[in-house]
């Protein structure tokens, strides 16, 4: 299975390198990449295979030219770079994880190189070259990758066959004679234009002359023998010489006609740029003349008021110094209004703290307070003085009591010793 690519002549010397060494056309080299790589990933499927899959939009046949390209930024087609960068991979027979968008991107770079190496191609370049997402490397490193998914799929690119191209008198041959004969009368019919008259058309006799022919392709019986007078004849071509005329119809798909309308333009272009060049030299050497008008008298005005201009500096010079000078008291002003500010608040606290000093020394109420407590003292201690002496009479009572009570023991136990002497 094969598909006509143009694009697939380009030498791959061509994809890399400085432009000086591939000459003039580099610069458009790399839009002639990135349309063959579109191409290989439409074989592949890539529409459904990718876009579908991640629900993104169909690249540009520019899309990894330049960063960013039209509405899209940087990492979105870094993003679109390394999907497309590992299904290439997985369609050329290796496994390879499908990256994520928050993926780290060195990692992911170094890891879609060292495939690519894997693959036999020689890498010359640094992975950083890859994390914009766009430009020849990256144009590089997928159409490299595309050829190993097409290569492994058994998919190779020919040559285009170009149909041969069928002139016009073959094809007029081959229509319908009647048909040929109707076109041919309608143009008879119709009304020549003013430039035209009198003017034969070789198409329309060339066709008339194919039917002639066509009705006559049987041989005749006898010969043919003309019965017209020679005299008559050449009175008959010198009366009709003048609508003998032949024309031939242009075609616009000549390229002898594009040269013709080359010649012409540039005859064209010639002739109004002498006429036009007469005009420029004269328009420039006005503008010279105005522009020495303009310097001289300038030097003049400048001359004239170079005192004025002194005095002006001066004046500046002395606003400069006034406005620095402004500057520096403002400063001290400022500075001064702070501290202005902070011995007033001091001060405030001050007066407060000697106000509540003032009315608290004026005030009688501590005194009085001072005097119920005192009174309050007294009551409490006459009533824990009455308290103590209860007690203490309590504590009397019941020291008296406890020694009468010991005296009574005393004296029962004294009484019963004897009396039991006997008995024992």
């Amino acid at each position: 299975v094969g598909r006509v690519m143009p694009s697939q002549i380009m030498a791959e010397d061509g994809r890399r390198g400085d432009e000086e060494d591939r000459g003039p056309g580099a610069a458009h080299q790399l839009f002639v990449v990135m349309e063959c790589l579109l191409e290989k990933l439409k074989v592949l499927n890539y529409e459904e295979e990718v876009l579908a899959k991640h629900n993104m939009k169909n690249m540009s046949r520019h899309y990894f030219v330049s960063s960013p390209y039209l509405a899209c930024n940087s990492g979105e087609q870094f993003f679109m770079f390394t999907i497309i960068a590992a299904w290439l991979i997985n369609e050329a027979g290796r496994p390879f994880t499908e990256p994520q968008e928050y993926d780290e991107p060195n990692a992911t770079v170094s890891n879609i190189l060292a495939e690519l190496r894997a693959f036999g191609v020689k890498v010359d370049f640094p992975p950083s070259k890859l994390k914009s997402g766009s430009g020849e490397h990256v144009c590089f490193v997928l159409d490299r990758l595309a050829e190993e998914a097409l290569k492994r799929k058994g998919f190779s690119f020919r040559r285009p066959n170009y149909p041969t191209e069928t002139t016009e008198e073959e094809s007029v041959l081959e229509d319908d004679a009647e048909l040929t004969l109707s076109k041919v009368e309608e143009e008879m019919i119709e009304e020549p234009d003013e430039e035209e008259e009198n003017v034969m058309d070789l198409e329309a006799l060339k066709l008339r002359t194919t039917h002639t022919v066509t009705e006559s392709s049987s041989k005749p019986d006898e010969i043919l023998e003309s019965t017209v007078d020679a005299a008559e004849w050449n009175l008959e071509v010198e009366r009709v010489l003048a609508q003998l005329k032949v024309t031939i119809r242009t075609d616009n798909k000549d390229w002898r006609i594009h040269v013709d309308q080359m010649h012409q333009h540039k005859d064209g272009i010639k002739s109004s740029l002498k006429e036009a060049k007469s005009y420029l030299d004269k328009l420039q050497e006005d503008i010279g003349k105005t522009l020495e008008k303009v310097g001289s008298r300038e030097k003049y005005i400048n001359n004239q008021l170079e005192h004025l201009i002194q005095e002006y500096r001066s004046a500046q010079a002395k606003l400069s110094e006034a406005k620095e000078r402004y500057q520096q008291a403002s400063g001290g002003v400022t500075e001064r209004t702070r501290v202005l500010a902070e011995i007033s608040e001091e001060l405030e606290k001050v007066k407060q703290e000697m106000e509540e000093k003032g009315s608290s020394m004026s005030d009688g109420a501590p005194v009085v307070k001072i005097k119920q407590s005192l009174t309050k003292l007294k009551q409490e201690i006459v009533q824990m003085d009455v308290r103590i002496g209860v007690v203490e009479h309590t504590l009397l009572q019941a020291k008296l009591k406890e020694k009468s009570n010991m005296t009574r023991d005393m004296h029962a136990t004294n009484i019963s010793e004897p009396v039991a002497g006997p008995f024992a």
